[in-house]
């Protein structure tokens, strides 16, 4: 396998550069003062993602992704967008419905896990307006840990022998102790962080309960962060216990309250993804005129998401999903909501 990997060049782009001088230098100026950030989805977007930035979304898969913030990236037509794909499905799925990014990294974008591919965003991706550098699961989530950790770059293994390694932008280097072959693989700091939540307080402070996946390493390598959260807490809750605060106040730039923000995806312990939903988008996909029919109904023809919930169903149809949740009454027991 080294022999193989030392006769690759990786020959992708890598879109953006991990200087740490760079990000050190904004992440200084950004205010540790605890003020209340809440806004409303609209406003973080207005106010904090710009037509070119590069964006990053939380969760894995379709589990706990912030819809409300991408539904008013394509409401909004926001374009030329970079994104970090790390197993992004339905997140994938929405922008390129409104064909909001011009390149990608990715990991894993277009297929929908047992649901299928997404026969739009597969058009997309197949049209030439999106530029490409692939990386695996691993190394995507490492460069957001070496952005957290404040280097320009993490040796790894990933990758090594495979033509992800060849379509990368990473940099093949030697070990000086054992002078095996590695990969080094760049830093990457977002312009903008977009996380789902459990529960966060005015000022930021937030707490995702279950797995994590990159997230906390998201977090600290984003320039900006935009929380959506299913409820707002007291800071007291924070102070409680402070060890389980898994993203602190001064990271965040925006918190938005949005119950159900991760729909039709899952979020653990709360309610359970929308099989149905996600069905439709696929079948919708296959036309293009009846997806733009379908995208003009869901998408550009609400103010916000919370007539997106209410076109699906509302609270009947959020209901059934919350009873579907897996380990549901062991959560609301342990929090003494039985």
């Amino acid at each position: 396998m080294h022999e193989i990997s030392a006769m690759i060049t990786p020959t992708g782009e890598l879109f953006m550069p991990p200087d740490v001088d760079e990000a050190r230098a904004f992440f200084r100026q950004k205010s540790r003062a605890m003020t209340d950030k809440r806004m409303s989805p609209a406003e973080a977007v207005k106010q904090f993602i710009q037509n070119g930035d590069y964006i990053a979304t939380g969760g894995f898969g379709s589990v706990r992704f912030s819809t409300a913030i991408l539904h008013e990236i394509v409401r909004t037509h926001k374009h030329n967008l970079g994104l970090s794909g790390h197993c992004t499905t339905h997140d994938f799925q929405i922008l390129a419905a409104g064909q909001a990014i011009d390149r990608c990294d990715v990991a894993y974008v277009i297929g929908l896990e047992m649901r299928a591919y997404s026969p739009n965003a597969r058009r997309f991706m197949e049209s030439g307006q999106v530029r490409v550098t692939e990386w695996s699961n691993a190394g995507l989530g490492w460069r957001y840990k070496a952005a957290a950790m404040g280097i320009p770059f993490l040796p790894a293994r990933t990758m090594l022998g495979s033509d992800t390694l060849r379509y990368s932008a990473a940099k093949m280097i030697e070990d000086p102790f054992s002078g095996q072959k590695l990969v080094a693989v760049p830093a990457l700091y977002p312009d903008v962080g977009i996380l789902h939540v459990h529960q966060a307080d005015i000022y930021g402070n937030a707490q995702i309960e279950g797995v994590s996946i990159v997230d906390l390493d998201l977090a600290r390598a984003s320039k900006r962060v935009i929380l959506t959260t299913e409820r707002i807490v007291d800071t007291e809750e924070f102070r409680k216990e402070p060890g389980k605060t898994s993203i602190p106040y001064y990271l965040t730039d925006a918190v938005c309250l949005v119950p159900y923000g991760s729909y039709p995806g899952d979020m653990p312990f709360e309610y359970f993804s929308d099989e149905a939903h996600l069905a439709e988008w696929v079948e919708a996909e296959r036309d293009a005129e009846t997806f733009q029919v379908f995208l003009d109904k869901y998408i550009y023809g609400t103010n916000s998401f919370t007539e997106y919930l209410e076109l699906i169903g509302g609270e009947k149809r959020l209901a059934e999903l919350r009873e579907l949740a897996p380990l549901k009454r062991k959560h609301e027991s342990r929090h003494g909501r039985d």
